[in-house]
């Protein structure tokens, strides 16, 4: 398991010399709470209620490959608050925090299940219409490059309804899938895919403001978010998760 059983306990040395005391501390500080992560590209950050303790020092962020352990402590920081860059995109990695105090007393590790897959994210990418601009309609998400609408590894591309002057987002070639998620303020406003809610028809208008998630078919997650649209193409943010089946798009806390 991944907790440390430390038993507190204070010993109390009194030594006679000159009637002073001598109190040696083994007490260790708060065990930290609320740790949660927030997903990156290439990087996981996390927080965590700061403790309260008088005589706190410092935490130990521990990492592992599964949640039972074993830990490793990767870093040690006075804020509650943690960037980890030594990361790859697609692996999961398992998170505790321990709090030390002036003594070097040592709590147990945080008691979250805390957990979080780093994947690959862009913005201010840029796809065509359609109808004018076939070869740079649609996007491959895996890619991270724009390509024809038709292309067999095209994920979503956008066209225009001529007569009501409406973007659409469509799905590209084969069973991908696609929802609107509705107003966002940024791309990590959306923190899960749900696994409902898809468009029976496999197109969406594309509203600015508004985030999108699309199912690929090769079981992949990933969302978008417009930030612009223009007479004839659309600028937006996406992230894409490389962990096959992983609904995980932004935060990840408690997700078992």
């Amino acid at each position: 398991m991944k907790r440390k059983m430390l038993i507190p306990f204070l010993i109390i040395l009194l030594l006679v010399a000159g009637c002073r005391y001598y109190i040696i501390d083994n007490e260790p500080p708060q065990i930290p709470t609320g740790v949660t992560s927030i997903t990156g590209d290439g990087k996981v950050t996390l927080y965590w209620n700061p403790v309260s303790d008088k005589d706190f020092f410092e935490y130990n962020v521990y990492r592992s490959y599964d949640l039972e352990g074993p830990y490793t402590n990767i870093a040690s920081v006075r804020s509650a608050f943690f960037v980890d860059h030594s990361v790859y995109n697609g692996v999961t990695y398992f998170y505790a925090i321990a709090s030390v105090d002036d003594d070097c007393n040592e709590s147990e590790l945080s008691r979250e299940d805390v957990y979080d897959t780093p994947r690959p994210a862009g913005y201010g990418a840029v796809i065509w219409d359609r109808i004018i601009y076939p070869y740079d309609a649609g996007f491959n998400l895996a890619l991270e490059e724009v390509v024809p609408y038709n292309a067999y590894d095209c994920h979503f591309y956008l066209e225009s309804d001529i007569q009501s002057y409406i973007y659409y987002l469509k799905t590209g070639y084969g069973d991908n899938d696609i929802q609107d998620f509705g107003y966002i303020d940024s791309i990590d406003d959306i923190d899960y895919a749900p696994l409902d809610g898809w468009s029976q028809t496999g197109k969406v208008e594309a509203i600015t403001g508004h985030g999108y998630i699309i199912w690929t078919k090769y079981n992949h997650f990933a969302k978008i978010r417009i930030n612009s649209i223009y007479d004839d193409h659309i600028i937006f943010d996406w992230a894409y998760q490389i962990d096959t089946g992983n609904r995980e798009l932004s935060m990840s806390a408690n997700h078992f």
